[in-house]
């Protein structure tokens, strides 16, 4: 009986020897590729050689924190990418007018020069200097809407009114740039919840986008479109294509490659933040060349 015994015990035991060195040698695989991966950033998913089903188990869920930590670490170089790229462009779009202005101060140094040159020399230094406290003041604004900062009273805002008068003050704009504008604003409309002073802003920066970069005729509708008041600003737009459409409200996008100094992607990027602290809906669209923005604005309900 004990030699029948043993004769059953030798192959159990082999077996059994066998395993426990390939689950060892298993486990020692895996070990080294999460080593592998730490070194090289690697995505691959850690596989066992030998089947483990508790084991297993808990390599899915390793897995699955190394996926989320390159999802991080990816997401972080992205964002490290990103900032370069602002920091590059905001040195750039301040460099453009100090670099002119220095220079024109340089030439107002020339006590020979005539009153008339100088005069026309303060003015252009004039200019720059109100395009650099707009610039500085567009940083300002879209860091402090980006960080929830920026102070926003909605109220009734009767937008055919606000729209109709900020038109009529930039008709000499209009016409100065050679812009064919129609105007199509609908009467009756109702009136919508929003910040007085941000409709203003958003209405001047698609106005003042489409002067800086738009051709031709330009086109300003407001009209009611399944119970909501919409506000569409279109414009010839050369140069921008189906795969810029996706990024003109990121900050710093500029369909001006070469960063001319005509755009500094900061003011599409502020209509996008304030619109949608104001509760509205927008979208850009390109047809035909042209380029749009579109607004639904958010009804004003009295309180009962």
């Amino acid at each position: 009986m004990a030699v029948l015994l043993c004769i059953l015990l030798v192959p159990l035991c082999l077996i059994l020897l066998v395993w426990y060195w390939c689950q060892r040698r298993s486990l020692k695989s895996a070990a080294k590729q999460l080593r592998e991966l730490e070194l090289t950033g690697s995505n691959v998913r850690v596989r066992l050689r030998t089947p483990n089903a508790p084991a297993e188990e808990l390599l899915d869920a390793v897995n699955i924190l190394l996926e989320l930590r390159q999802a991080e670490r990816s997401a972080s170089l992205e964002r490290e990418r990103s900032l370069r790229r602002q920091i590059a462009n905001v040195s750039h779009d301040l460099r453009t007018p100090l670099t002119s202005i220095l220079g024109y101060l340089q030439l107002l140094e020339d006590e020979t020069l005539p009153l008339a040159e100088r005069q026309e020399y303060l003015n252009v230094v004039k200019g720059r200097a109100k395009a650099l406290q707009s610039l500085i003041t567009s940083f300002y604004d879209l860091s402090r809407l980006e960080g929830g900062e920026y102070p926003i009273q909605q109220e009734r805002v009767d937008l055919h009114s606000s729209l109709s008068s900020l038109l009529a003050s930039f008709y000499s704009d209009f016409t100065d740039g050679g812009f064919d504008v129609t105007v199509d604003l609908q009467e009756g409309l109702p009136p919508v919840l929003a910040d007085p002073a941000g409709v203003l802003r958003v209405f001047t920066n698609l106005i003042r986008n489409a002067l800086d970069h738009g051709q031709g005729k330009m086109e300003v509708s407001l009209f009611l479109e399944e119970g909501q008041v919409v506000s569409l600003f279109r414009n010839g737009a050369e140069g921008l294509s189906e795969e810029d459409l996706p990024h003109v409200f990121d900050r710093f996008f500029t369909a001006d490659k070469m960063r001319t100094g005509r755009n500094t992607g900061l003011g599409l990027a502020i209509v996008k933040a304030l619109a949608e602290q104001m509760g509205c809906t927008l979208q850009a669209e390109l047809e035909d060349g042209r380029f749009g923005v579109r607004i639904a604005w958010k009804p004003y309900a009295p309180r009962l």
